[in-house]
């Protein structure tokens, strides 16, 4: 088994199972009408028949709430455990559901104090009868919230929070890649299991069905089912009235899982990823992983960090609200995972049934970073390539200029398109041109579209670029892109600096030139050899 040279070669030639699915969801789940002061009101007068909506009404609703929590707890033996300050709930939470046997249940039920958003009363008074009453506002407050940790047949470990305020706003938590596992072994399919994940699987197929069907009507269905056992703030009169609870998505884990045939695939990849792809946290780079213009006026932070805990690096990938984590999974497994906290960043709502958006979203900026990944670090084109770009040719009856290697507008022309090169949406002459004339020392005015025009021909003609039918814009081909990537990854490594050496203000000693220019010669020589042999 050979071992792998390239980011290419590892993804190509050394995966051995391929997966991708929802990770972890934490879901909001909450009173529509009763998030703001109007409704609250009406709750209280108009469905309960009170006078007013006062903290007296709202505090007998949350004491009832709590007692039927407590007598829940009791009549089912459920231990209720305080969370210390700083404490880790889910470390607690593993050590409690190794002792759990049950198929599904209620393991335990956490309590801890937390800072919510709640309605409160004050008395204001009326200017031209004097007379007070009681007016609702939204605020924020520290109060109980209880987690009640649970296991499902179908969804395996999960847990809600209720807040014990009103509104009674509550958090869902749940892992897809549990409920894979479920669904696995409830159909009768042999699997390995990773730590949060599948290491192999007798039916990759089945393995994936599984995956792409956890859609939001099952997670709807699985969360009105804890909801109808598990105490509820709400009675059935309130609910029969239409108080229901609805879900929406805070945050959304998309994973891809590509497991490795052994360990150095992996120390390959991300050895020569983070050499080679330390700035695709830049604002025009991360654009291409999640295809969302970027401009100086965009908020939000834009970044690549590198993390090592202990010997095992991670690459972190910041946009906006948005996050993609790349990792060696358990030195088995390599793991790209986008993390959307905020479904705004893409102008897609919060409602779940939104959720295959979302995961189309997902999943294409973790094939996207693989594939700007890929690319980066292996574009070779081929001696006939180059020797045709460098001369000029004819297609279809039109001449074709050629394209110098080491031409400034040419490479101008070649960076501009590394800006645009994996958009689906495509970039127009006036795209185009904004980020090219720059490049140039010049203002986009000073850059006509003729000359543009001229350019898109010349890409289009040798198929670096293709007209997308029926619009005024283009799109970067597979050849257009590894043809830009040798160019621009040529001129900073090559060009640039024998420039540089060669400049009468280099700092360089004239003896080193000689020496490198020898030792390049040397390895020409002898790269037929190391071809025929590799």
């Amino acid at each position: 088994m050979s071992i792998p040279k390239s980011v290419g070669d590892v993804i190509e030639n050394h995966v051995v199972l391929e997966v991708e699915g929802i990770d972890r969801m934490y879901l909001n789940v909450y009173q529509p009408d009763l998030q703001h002061g109007g409704g609250a009101a009406s709750f209280f007068r108009f469905h309960r028949g009170e006078a007013f909506a006062t903290a007296r009404t709202m505090s007998r609703m949350t004491h009832k709430f709590l007692g039927e929590i407590l007598r829940f707890a009791d009549h089912n033996d459920i231990p209720v455990v305080p969370f210390e300050k700083g404490a880790r709930k889910d470390n607690i939470a593993l050590a409690r559901y190794a002792d759990f046997e049950a198929e599904e249940g209620v393991v335990f039920i956490g309590k801890a104090q937390e800072k919510a958003t709640v309605h409160r009363t004050q008395t204001r008074r009326d200017p031209d009868s004097g007379r007070t009453y009681p007016w609702l506002y939204r605020s924020t407050a520290m109060v109980n919230h209880y987690y009640f940790y649970c296991i499902d047949k179908d969804f395996g470990p999960f847990f809600i929070k209720f807040c014990s305020y009103f509104p009674y706003t509550a958090r869902l938590c749940i892992n897809g890649h549990e409920y894979l596992k479920r669904k696995l072994a409830q159909q009768g399919i042999e699997f390995e299991a990773l730590d949060n994940g599948v290491l192999s699987c007798d039916d990759p197929k089945r393995l994936q069905a599984i995956c792409d069907g956890l859609s939001p009507a099952k997670i709807e269905r699985f969360l009105r089912k804890w909801l109808r056992r598990l105490p509820h703030p709400f009675t059935a009169k309130d609910r029969k009235a239409g108080y229901l609870y609805d879900v929406s998505i805070l945050q959304a884990e998309f994973a891809l899982t590509q497991v490795l045939d052994r360990p150095v695939s992996g120390r390959v990849f991300f050895e020569e990823v983070i050499r080679q792809n330390l700035d695709v946290g830049r604002p025009d780079k991360v654009q291409l992983v999640f295809n969302r213009r970027i401009q100086r006026n965009t908020p939000g932070r834009f970044r690549t960090r590198v993390i090592t805990q202990g010997v095992t690096p991670s690459l972190h990938i910041d946009y906006k609200n948005t996050r993609i984590k790349q990792y060696h999974k358990e030195g088995r497994a390599l793991r790209t995972e986008t993390t959307i906290n905020n479904t705004r960043d893409f102008d897609i709502g919060r409602r779940l049934h939104n959720l295959p958006a979302l995961r189309a979203i997902g999943f294409q900026a973790n094939r996207r970073l693989l594939d700007v990944q890929r690319i980066s670090h292996d574009p070779a084109i081929g001696e006939d390539v180059f020797r045709d770009l460098t001369s000029p040719m004819e297609v279809d009856g039109q001449r074709v200029s050629a394209m110098r290697f080491g031409d400034p507008t040419l490479l101008a022309l070649f960076l501009s398109l590394l800006i645009f090169r994996l958009l689906p949406k495509g970039f127009s002459n006036r795209d185009l041109r904004t980020q090219f004339a720059p490049l140039l020392g010049k203002r986009p005015d000073q850059v006509t579209p003729g000359q543009m025009t001229y350019q898109l021909r010349r890409l289009r003609l040798r198929g670096f670029i293709r007209r997308i039918p029926r619009t005024h814009r283009y799109e970067v081909t597979d050849c257009g892109m590894r043809t830009a990537v040798f160019y621009a990854a040529s001129a900073s490594a090559i060009l640039r600096p024998l420039a540089h050496a060669t400049s009468p203000q280099s700092q360089t000693a004239p003896e080193t030139l000689p020496k490198i220019l020898r030792k390049l010669d040397k390895l020409l020589a002898q790269f037929p050899e190391l071809q025929q042999a590799s």
